[in-house]
């Protein structure tokens, strides 16, 4: 499954901590890449930095035109996902995700344009309370792989070259 993060509303000054959570998380839970719509070269660098370190090939791109990236990938046969709490129910939205879909999964941060409700092919909710959009995209990627038979705790990429030993008590990392 190819899965693409767009992250939209993000403002330098008050977002770069949050968004780069949200790129980590997208990173470790099995997606390919997150346009960030809007200009922040630290965070780019920052995901960059833990890819690098810990594997896989995932990459960052600045500075999007959300729109127009939108229609594109839809032109181009994918589908829009649209992490709301506003949205359908995550148990109602699964079934209707194949594995073989082309997925953009757009998480906001300030209030998100009225239209973007209108182009998604699904508003998804993981719950409808006020909640992180770290938090959502968590769950929806774990749901995800789990509906796909993937284990999100066990996953490793090729080329890291940092790894985590699991165990009960303190912390084992093995570098290369």
């Amino acid at each position: 499954m190819n899965i693409t993060i767009l992250r939209i509303g993000h403002r330098q000054w008050r977002d770069a901590r949050v968004t780069t959570h949200v790129g980590l998380t997208a990173r470790a839970l099995g997606a390919d890449s997150m346009l960030l719509a809007g200009s922040d070269k630290h965070v780019k660098e920052s995901i960059e930095k833990v890819t690098e370190c810990w594997g896989g090939n995932f990459t960052v791109h600045n500075n999007i035109d959300w729109k127009k990236r939108v229609v594109q990938w839809k032109k181009d046969g994918g589908k829009i996902i649209h992490l709301t709490m506003y949205g359908v129910s995550i148990q109602e939205a699964l079934p209707r995700i194949h594995t073989d879909d082309k997925l953009m999964i757009i998480v906001g941060a300030e209030k998100v344009p009225s239209e973007l409700y209108r182009i998604a092919d699904l508003n998804v909710a993981v719950g409808n309370q006020p909640h992180s959009e770290i938090a959502a995209l968590a769950i929806f990627l774990d749901r995800l792989n789990i509906k796909q038979g993937i284990d999100s705790f066990t996953r490793n990429y090729p080329g890291g070259k940092c790894k985590i030993i699991p165990q009960a008590h303190g912390k084992k990392v093995i570098k290369d």
